[in-house]
Formats: C-alpha cells, structure tokens, sequence
C-alpha cells in the first residue's frame, strides 16, 4: 500500500518536469492515457448492459412483453454501437501516433 502512495502522476506525463500542454508529446500522452482508460471502462460497461439488456429480453419473452424485449434488444444495441465507438477512437488515436512518431499508447516515447 505504501507503493501506491509514493506514485507521482505529474512525472508520468512530463518526465519530472512541469506539465507543458503546449509540447505535442505532452499532449498525445494525455490523449493516449484517456482513450486506454476508456477503453477499459467502456469494456466493463459493455458487460454490465449486455447483461441487462439479456435479462431483460429473457423476463419480457417469458411474459410474453413485446415491449420489455425491444428495450432489451435496444439497451444491448447500444452498448455494442458505443463500444465499437470507443474502440474506433482507440485505433484512430493509435493510427495518428505511429503516422506521427508519437507511440505512446502502451509505450514510451
């Protein structure tokens, strides 16, 4: 526990200097350790609505509620078209930087 409180996460983005937003590396790095953490984040949102929207196509199909079911379909719809954006993102930010020389995401400069 102790490890967890001697990080500094300034130096994870300016290599111990101060934060310049004005430097494109800086920049990109942020960029980067958003969309990654997203990523993640939309992944386990992903599972969370998928299950639900399951659930609920199962519970209106056995009620036999129409309605329930297209709520179901939608809310699993969704999650799958929002996931697919937040990928989409990952793989555009990660295309830009290897165009650009800025491969960041996963590495270091």
């Amino acid at each position: 526990m102790n490890y967890l409180a001697q990080i500094n996460i300034g130096n994870a983005f300016t290599g111990g200097g101060n934060l310049n937003l004005t430097d494109p590396a800086n920049i990109s790095k942020m960029v980067s350790a958003i969309i990654a953490g997203s990523l993640s984040i939309a992944g386990v949102i992903l599972l969370f609505l998928l299950i639900g929207g399951g659930i609920a196509m199962i519970a209106g199909a056995g009620k036999s509620d129409p309605q329930s079911v297209e709520k179901g379909k939608k809310a699993a719809t969704s999650a799958l078209i929002g996931f697919v954006v937040v990928f989409s993102a990952y793989w555009i930010v990660k295309l830009i930087e290897t165009i650009t020389g800025l491969n960041l995401i996963g590495g270091t400069p």
